[in-house]
């Protein structure tokens, strides 16, 4: 567990000098378990996000955009009432646990100042968020109630006194000393021992402190440098490159893999979730997508061989049109009611023996073939066409299905669904959401190491947007030959041609284009460009679909090592 009593302590403090006095201007609820308070300071307007996720539970100032219900829920509306409008007096962590509480002094509707408490409790899958009225010390109400049914020590209910959670038998980090770290009754000290003699701390720095020789020591530095605010906060990651713990001080059992350094305890606790938990709850909503998508593209895939079946079928018709011609010059072999007739090819001279239907006379046989043959060429034209069309739709949804396996937000899911609503592969129940059309979210934004700019498209939809509004004619399009992938716009100069282009600059642009593709994972993909103004978009085509000339391929590795991702 990342968030442990220190980063809370540290947290605490860093809101403490950031927003204390702000005013509270407006509160939204995205979604059940995250709440989100933007608050006027000195410095100018700021985000306070507060989540009792079980698996995301934090407290952090943010600059990441959220997507909010049209319908309020009913805790955002209490919150709403008591408190948007007030001032943030006083921030701190209670005692040395996982629990930030916010004093705010609000005004009734008839000008009385009332005290209000929004208390942040960060405890795993018992996360919650209430406010209480501090004069009475009840709840006004909690984002998760809890019953006694639940709970019998401690309800969380609208009209109960408030109680903290019961204290352990523990010493609190902050006041740990050398005692707490000896061996007693020849007991040897370990990560399990030391977290219940201490409370407050995660299993890293308790393994942190087993490494030190004066680990009491060396917590009160760390536990000092929480509340002083001198930290710096660095996230670790896994071979997979994939967040696995952050902290504000230095955890030496992590010391050879990647770090990363903030600014601010904010973006780097933000940044770890984002990347992690988030990342995995976005996963977990693509799936029903990709589950439409997959299903669409399988039938897709289906018609598309029943298809050409037929069409090979119907272009190996020339023998129905040999079998009329020859029936019709040598009707007067045919016997009534006979099943077959041997005659002589004049074309090569062989014998062939034609099928024939014995209800039919010699005459009527011949007709029948020159009506399959006829109904064959009429085939071939309808089912090219049919081909055409399905071969497309299967170009598009294997496209849809790189952008769900790219997506890494909520917007990007909210415009990839709204795209496969537009495009008839889902429905939405009820109203589409208006919402959508204030949401809008830029291409992904790159710098090359020669000073130009690249953008790309997150999904088609911003594809189109791209390639056919934003791009100008005289910028260089790039995308992955035959593979599905991003709109990548290589912006130029005024005055700029192609040719003015570095090969350097062209190839770093194509492997931002090879990366943001299926061909993500293969060593040497081809990447085709051109100038926007020979790309179009065809009538009635899906998104994302274009068609271009005038253009080159390079081969190269996918990477972006070495850009500046500005975005």
């Amino acid at each position: 567990m990342a968030f442990d009593g220190i980063i809370t302590s540290a947290i605490a403090s860093e809101l403490s000098n950031t927003i204390t006095l702000g005013k509270i201007e407006k509160i939204y609820q995205p979604t059940g378990e995250n709440l989100l308070i933007q608050i006027h300071t000195r410095e100018g307007n700021v985000k306070l996000l507060a989540s009792c996720g079980s698996q995301s539970a934090r407290i952090c100032l943010t600059d990441d955009k959220y997507i909010n219900p049209m319908q309020p829920p009913n805790f955002c509306m209490l919150l709403r009432k008591h408190i948007q409008g007030g001032r943030i007096t006083e921030i701190r962590q209670r005692d040395s646990e996982r629990i930030i509480e916010l004093d705010i002094e609000a005004q009734t509707e008839l000008g009385f100042t009332t005290s209000k408490r929004l208390i942040v409790e960060i405890m795993g899958k018992h996360s919650n968020i209430i406010l209480i009225d501090i004069d009475s010390g009840k709840i006004i109400d909690a984002i998760k109630r809890i019953s006694i049914d639940v709970n019998r020590y401690r309800q969380l209910l609208p009209g109960v006194v408030y109680v903290y959670p019961p204290e352990q038998d523990k010493t609190p980090f902050k006041a740990a000393s050398a005692e707490d770290f000896t061996n007693r009754e020849g007991v040897t000290l370990s990560e399990k021992l030391i977290m219940s003699r201490i409370s407050g701390i995660s299993p890293a720095i308790a393994r942190e402190l087993l490494s030190v020789d004066e680990p009491a020591i060396r917590l009160a530095e760390i536990a000092e440098s929480a509340q002083t605010g001198s930290f710096t906060p660095v996230v670790y990651f896994d071979e997979d490159d994939m967040p696995l713990e952050f902290h504000i001080t230095e955890l030496s059992e992590y010391h050879e893999l990647r770090q990363k350094e903030f600014d601010s305890l904010s973006h780097c606790i933000e940044f770890y979730y984002q990347h992690r938990a988030s990342t995995n709850i976005v996963k977990q909503k693509i799936v029903p997508l990709h589950k439409v998508v997959k299903s669409a593209l399988d039938k897709a895939l289906l018609k598309k061989k029943r298809l050409s079946e037929d069409l090979l079928k119907a272009e190996n018709s020339d023998k129905y049109r040999l079998y009329g011609e020859l029936l019709t010059a040598n009707i007067h072999l045919i016997q009534a009611g006979a099943r077959s007739v041997e005659v002589v090819n004049y074309y090569d001279g062989s014998n062939i023996t034609i099928p024939l239907s014995k209800k039919l006379s010699g005459a009527k046989n011949a007709q029948q073939y020159f009506k399959k043959y006829s109904k064959a060429r009429t085939a071939i034209k309808e089912k090219a066409a049919q081909l055409e069309e399905v071969e497309a739709d299967i170009i598009y949804l294997d496209s849809v299905i790189q952008s769900l396996d790219s997506a890494n937000t909520e917007l990007e899911l909210d415009q990839i669904r709204e795209e496969l609503s537009e495009t008839g592969y889902i429905r939405y129940r009820g109203k589409p959401i208006q919402r959508r059309k204030k949401q809008k979210q830029t291409p992904l934004e790159y710098r090359l190491s020669d000073g130009h700019y690249v953008f790309v498209g997150r999904n088609n939809k911003e594809n189109d947007q791209l390639t056919t509004k934003t791009a100008s004619r005289t910028d260089i399009w790039f995308h992955t030959k035959d593979i599905p992938g991003s709109h990548v716009i290589l912006v130029t100069e005024s005055g700029e041609s192609l040719e003015d282009i570095s090969a350097g600059t062209i190839y770093e642009a194509a492997s931002i284009a090879a990366y943001h593709s299926k061909g993500k994972d293969s060593d040497n993909v081809p990447v085709d460009y051109t100038l926007v103004k020979y790309v179009k978009k065809p009538s009635g085509a899906k998104p994302g679909m274009v068609i271009f000339t005038h253009n080159s391929t390079v081969y190269v590795a996918p990477k972006l090592s070495g850009y500046t991702n500005n975005n």
